[in-house]
């Protein structure tokens, strides 16, 4: 059961963090089974490109091998005899081709074209940089691709060296020397390599250097660092060859996981927000619903929350005692024209306070509507209940205005069920006709209810402040009687009209709030001595009687009969209640008439 106030749960706001984090593991989950399942494709995907270019760079070195095989049959066909070397290797001359040589015993004879490449006229089998690699392939009679070389003429090539065997007229083999091409890269991969680059593929190109070593040289690479490449090896020309590669923009398919990420975060975002919003709408419908149920200024319970707290309490609590509490601010409205409703605020905003404090918390506490608070004491009965009543009802309250404090009462009744009613809803009225009876025996105090109150007891408290002081025939003003502080509280309406006020506020403003600013400038000091003799002397009770001029705003005066009597007052200390009558108006109605003293015009 509510307490004091409608509490509702904010755990619903977490709703829309939970779809949040959950949608974001779930776009994360596939987004990395797509990466990975599209990485595995990606590979696949290049390591067959690998391959075909791979077999196209074979190629491309065959077609080089190919002329050293040519030259090589030419000479077994002529038993190691070239004529006209220039004119053949001319015709088989590419343009990746450098050169085309013929060693005889191992000594470079012949090349062409001849220009440019004298110096590649040397002892192959002697030599110190390719001395071992030619002996080598002479003695395993096969066919060496060494380098890659940089050339003092600039760029880079491969040899293709080919020991040429013969035979004697015993048909016995012997080595007559060696064929060679020397071949320009990457001139000899570029249809490969471009065709690579434009397929949006990084590669590099790699040999060892010759069958001697298993140290590997690049060939030919593109411009960009390889990152897990997939690799194609083969062996050609006596030596190990890899060709590696990897895609442009790496193993991942970035448009398409940018696509699939940016889709995923739109519809979790859309749910996020659509979540967002019906929490928003069904928060705004609850918010509503307290607003119908509670008191905007204090938080309690409103009538309709009340009743609605009350049936509810009710469905399961029929055979439970409970009591029932009515209660008012006792002369709230005069706390209002007094201090003003911002002190009058903050008097209710203390009392909400107070109730919530001195009951338990599933008591049904709930403001009724301007200064009547009402509330249900559940599984207890009016004995128990008493005590924390009564101390609730008398405890010290007090406003803080002006720089002082003053206070302010509460009156209270209450009733038990089913001990002074059948139904419990009939309980508040029990409690309403007990508070009345407190107001009729002065105020600041609680009471039980009493089977023999009755409702008419209500309308002797119809009367309050304002229907009195707009219908008393006369002018009618309070202030306090203090010499040296004659404040004005109260004037009424026939009072302010007396004055050529427009209202109470033009009053003040006229008055300075000050009743001797009434009198006759020339009268003052005598009617505040006058006042005060009569009241020292105890005359006629605390009455006193004293004739004056009265001072109306217009600047003129009026001769009154001033008729005051002093009170005792619980926030101002002494007050004088007092009727003011036009002289003219009592002579009017009197034979007797009052010997007026002559006073200033």
């Amino acid at each position: 059961m509510t307490r004091k106030k409608v509490k509702f749960s904010h755990t619903k706001w977490l709703l829309p963090l939970w779809i949040l984090l959950i949608g974001s593991i779930v776009l994360y989950m596939i987004a990395h089974a797509v990466q990975q399942n599209d990485s595995r494709h990606i590979r696949t995907l290049a390591e067959l490109n690998a391959v075909t270019y791979g077999d196209n760079m074979i190629a491309d070195l065959n077609a080089g091998i190919n002329i050293t095989d040519t030259l090589e049959q030419l000479l077994i066909s002529t038993d190691g005899r070239i004529d006209k070397f220039d004119i053949i290797a001319d015709r088989m001359m590419a343009d990746y081709v450098r050169s085309i040589q013929v060693a005889p015993g191992g000594i470079v004879t012949d090349i062409y074209p001849a220009e440019g490449n004298e110096a590649g006229k040397i002892d192959l089998i002697h030599d110190k940089y390719r001395g071992e690699t030619v002996n080598y392939s002479i003695a395993n009679d096969v066919l060496i691709i060494h380098g890659p070389f940089e050339l003092e003429q600039g760029g880079h090539v491969l040899s293709i060296r080919n020991p040429v065997f013969l035979q004697d007229e015993k048909g016995t083999p012997y080595f007559w020397g060696m064929t060679m091409v020397i071949i320009k890269v990457p001139d000899i991969f570029q249809h490969s390599a471009d065709a690579l680059t434009n397929f949006g593929y990084q590669y590099r190109l790699s040999k060892t250097i010759s069958p001697l070593t298993d140290e590997y040289t690049v060939v030919d690479q593109s411009e960009e660092t390889l990152m897990d490449p997939v690799s194609y090896d083969f062996t050609l020309g006596g030596c190990s060859w890899k060709l590696e590669v990897m895609p442009t923009g790496g193993w991942k398919n970035g448009t398409l996981l940018q696509l699939i990420v940016l889709c995923g975060i739109a519809v979790i975002l859309l749910l996020v927000v659509l979540t967002i919003s019906i929490l928003f709408v069904d928060e705004q419908r609850k918010k509503f619903r307290r607003l119908s149920l509670t008191d905007s200024m204090t938080g309690l319970l409103n009538r309709n929350g009340f009743n609605l707290q009350l049936e509810e309490y009710l469905e399961g609590n029929k055979q439970k005692n409970c009591v029932g509490i009515l209660l008012d601010v006792d002369n709230f409205k005069f706390i209002n024209d007094v201090y003003g409703h911002t002190i009058g605020d903050q008097v209710l905003l203390q009392l909400s306070q107070s109730l919530v404090q001195a009951f338990p918390d599933n008591s049904i506490i709930a403001r009724n509507g301007g200064d009547e608070f009402s509330a249900i004491l559940v599984d207890t009965t009016e004995e128990e209940a008493r005590k924390k009543i009564e101390q609730f009802t008398l405890q010290p309250r007090h406003i803080t205005y002006n720089g002082g404090e003053h206070p302010f009462y509460i009156s209270l009744g209450y009733a038990e069920y089913p001990k002074d009613c059948e139904d419990v809803s009939e309980l508040i009225r029990c409690a309403d006709m007990a508070l009345y009876a407190v107001k009729l025996h002065g105020k600041h105090n609680c009471s039980p209810y009493r089977g023999a109150y009755k409702m008419q007891h209500r309308s002797q408290l119809g009367f309050a402040l304002q229907d009195v002081s707009k219908n008393l025939p006369g002018a009618f003003l309070i202030y306090i009687a203090d010499p040296e502080n004659d404040n004005i509280l109260f004037a009424n309406r026939e009072l302010i009209e007396f004055a050529g006020c427009r209202d109470f506020d033009d009053f003040l403003d006229y008055t300075d709030h000050r009743f001797r600013n009434l009198v006759h400038p020339d009268e003052r000091d005598s009617v505040e001595t006058s006042i005060w003799k009569q009241i020292d002397a105890k005359t006629s009770g605390n009455n006193d009687y004293v004739r004056f001029h009265f001072a109306k705003k217009d600047g003129t005066y009026l001769p009154v009969l001033d008729h005051g009597r002093i009170v005792e007052n619980r926030y101002y200390g002494n007050v004088f209640y007092v009727l003011i009558m036009d002289c003219a108006l009592v002579e009017s109605y009197y034979d007797n008439k009052t010997d007026l003293e002559t006073v200033p015009e």
